[in-house]
């Protein structure tokens, strides 16, 4: 197809002594064929255009009939709406508190607690990477609801302190005894640490309510 119009061309040419002219029915086959190719190419990025682009509209098809991601999102907010919106609000009242007051963490902060938590999943037979799938969470996610804990953990750090009167009395009043073989170091600082993490769930349930109830929050969607 080409080489036929190449052809056409070079027949249509007038050619002088000093210059090279092309015939006006000439052009109109160069601008046909241009027109052409243009048609062709703009069908083509719209049919990948809408092959790409069929996850944004559709989130499957049963036998042909395709079910859309409008309507899952539907069926979400039915079932969920309420909860994750209020998870939405607080995370970001959350975050931008934390921003305010400056706190922040370093990446080996995060890889440090994630090693830890690892580590518990991995004593219990289990692996960090199924226990997310179970969950549906990603590593992004933990690592970031990971950094999020460890902000307010800086920030209620007053708060959550474990002093040795404290310590003495819970081992005390719940006439606890370390385990054999387990050093009394060892089992003293494992019973402060759960003690400090009790504190430290209270206490961020009490800062995150208290944000929530101050701030100015107007709802636009009812579930």
């Amino acid at each position: 197809m080409v080489k036929l119009i190449q052809k056409e061309i070079i027949e249509d040419i007038d050619v002088s002594e000093n210059q090279v002219t092309l015939p006006e029915n000439v052009y109109v086959k160069i601008l046909k064929h241009k027109k052409a190719l243009i048609a062709f190419g703009a069908v083509t990025l719209v049919a990948l255009g809408l092959f790409f682009a069929k996850g944004l509209f559709i989130a499957a098809t049963v036998n042909g009939n395709p079910i859309s991601r409008l309507s899952v999102v539907r069926e979400l907010e039915e079932h969920s709406g309420k909860q994750a919106l209020e998870s939405l609000i607080q995370r970001k009242l959350i975050e931008a508190e934390l921003n305010k007051k400056g706190i922040t963490i370093t990446q080996e902060e995060i890889d440090i607690e994630l090693k830890r938590i690892e580590g518990q999943v991995v004593s219990q037979g289990e692996t960090l990477k199924d226990v997310l799938v179970a969950q549906g969470m990603t590593e992004e996610q933990l690592r970031e609801q990971v950094a999020v804990q460890k902000k307010l953990e800086k920030l209620l750090a007053d708060k959550t302190q474990v002093s040795d009167e404290e310590l003495n009395a819970y081992i005390e009043n719940n006439k606890i005894t370390p385990p054999e073989g387990v050093k009394i170091e060892d089992f003293r600082k494992q019973l402060s640490d759960q003690l400090k993490q009790q504190k430290f769930s209270q206490e961020a349930q009490k800062w995150i309510s208290d944000l929530t109830t101050n701030a100015k929050i107007r709802y636009y969607v009812n579930y």
